[in-house]
């Protein structure tokens, strides 16, 4: 049983239809009078693996969702006022079994040469040019740019035919067995009742099953990440679309763009103690490119998470369960990944402890693994706004000052076995945010100086002319994206 639709309602009945459709009934409950944030247009790699879980024809996927393509984020005004940098999906150069490339590349700077680190990343050179393709001699790491009410439509529409069961209604009240205070029924406004043995809670930041009537507690994470607010905007394009998300710091948060097909979606981030509402308006309407096709719509969230995911036999997957703010796109991947890990644990025989208990447990640890990404950003910076300054003078959790002086003092990074974000991540937004590193592994001082920049001088010149050959971005995209004949 799936309480709500919307992208996290309708992307864990896909999965599970796709996936264990024929030993499952799955009935969904959605009311149209109940309106869905949809404003999650940026996804990450593993959105193409979930299509492809699920058998979904790219093609078909890009027309219904208008859909663009994504190699990374472009950061502006992060550490300083007029600074740059990409964090693209991609790898940078090329690693050994004893040290990873930067240790390469910060030796080649000592000896006052090597460039720029994305000068080494397919990816980030593409996204840099505007140019973008698909095809199996073409390793490019991507994601998309959607229109998140879109996809959900696309989701329903072909998951209904698999034998997904929707039932419109508004939800008025929760049964619960009085034993053991398991969820036995939702009862709409109607008076129907809909029983069920598992009960998938996709109702947004009402956690209407997971927090309002099992009472599971929320973990805050505000004293962490302290932007509370969003508005959001869509606006007609002005150019070609970018292949990359862009998000521009401002003296109380950040704002965001992000290409469409059809439209640019935008919105500022910003914490309500530095900014308020009819200010982050002001603000955003002086910057939004091209004519507004919406009215700006303010967001309240809170970061942090349920303490429980899985509480009884329930199961909160996207707002219900928690929320990282939006600026590395992880909200879509985390309702991928939950049912996927759903599925892997699926209570076929009755919801036990042990089962709930592993699936939070994985479930907490990929949450903090990203919250401690996200946080990275804003510790790391030289601003000197008021916002800013609280960011980079706040107690953060040990884990991510223990990895900040790791690379600052060894240039070294690392993912651990149940992180989301890969070493060339870490890596790119720790240079990209100033964090400079005193030392490094000297195994490329083995190389004559000649040698070493020989080496890097044939990475870099295979990235060129493999971007050369790309054609540019919107040129594939329309190609890409026309209906068929």
């Amino acid at each position: 049983m799936i309480a709500g639709g919307g992208t996290a309602g309708w992307t864990v009945a896909s999965a599970l239809a796709r996936q264990l459709g024929p030993l499952l009934e799955i009935v969904l409950v959605e009311s149209d009078q109940i309106g869905i944030v949809g404003v999650g247009e940026s996804t990450i790699p593993t959105a193409i693996s979930f299509n492809r879980l699920l058998g979904i024809d790219e093609r078909e996927f890009v027309r219904a969702t208008q859909a663009s393509f994504k190699l990374g984020i472009e950061f502006r005004d992060w550490a300083r006022v007029g600074d740059r940098y990409f964090h693209s999906f991609g790898q940078v150069g090329r690693s050994t079994w004893m040290a990873d490339f930067q240790h390469m590349w910060l030796q080649a700077r000592e000896n006052g040469f090597g460039g720029e680190l994305g000068d080494y990343c397919f990816e980030l050179q593409a996204a840099e040019a505007g140019k973008f393709a698909i095809g199996e001699k073409i390793p490019l790491n991507y994601a998309y740019h959607l229109d998140a009410t879109a996809y959900g439509q696309f989701l329903r529409r072909w998951s209904e035919p698999l034998g997904v069961q929707r039932i419109e209604g508004k939800i008025a009240a929760i049964r619960q067995v009085p034993e053991n205070g398991f969820i036995e029924a939702l009862v709409l406004e109607s008076g129907q009742v809909i029983p069920g043995d598992l009960f998938i809670d996709c109702t947004g930041f009402r956690g209407l099953l997971i927090e309002q009537t099992l009472q599971t507690g929320y973990e805050d994470w505000t004293h962490w990440l302290s932007t509370d607010s969003a508005i959001a905007v869509q606006t007609e394009p002005t150019g070609p679309a970018p292949p990359y998300t862009k998000a521009i710091a401002h003296h109380a948060g950040w704002r965001w763009q992000i290409p469409l097909q059809h439209r640019v979606g935008n919105g500022l981030v910003f914490a309500s103690t530095h900014l308020s509402d009819d200010e982050a308006h002001e603000m955003l309407a002086a910057q939004v490119e091209g004519a507004m096709l919406t009215e700006p719509r303010v967001i309240r969230y809170r970061t942090g998470r349920r303490r429980k995911a899985w509480n009884k036999n329930c199961i909160a997957f996207g707002l219900s369960s928690g929320f990282v703010e939006p600026l590395e796109s992880t909200s879509i991947h985390l309702i991928m990944i939950g049912v996927t890990r759903l599925m892997q644990l699926f209570p076929f025989s009755g919801v036990n402890e042990s089962l709930a208990q592993r699936f939070n447990d994985l479930s907490q640890r990929e949450l903090e693994g990203i919250r401690d990404f996200v946080m990275l950003h804003y510790r790391l910076n030289e601003r000197e706004e008021d916002f800013w300054r609280r960011c980079r003078e706040m107690d953060i959790p040990d884990s991510l000052s223990e990895r900040i002086e790791l690379f600052r003092e060894n240039a070294l990074a690392y993912q651990a076995p149940d992180e989301l974000f890969r070493l060339d991540s870490w890596i790119q937004v720790m240079l990209g945010q100033r964090l400079e590193p005193r030392a490094y592994h000297h195994f490329a001082k083995m190389m004559r100086p000649e040698q070493l920049r020989d080496a890097l001088g044939n990475i870099r010149g295979n990235i060129d002319q493999a971007v050369a050959k790309l054609p540019e971005h919107q040129a594939f995209l329309s190609r890409f994206s026309e209906s068929p004949a």
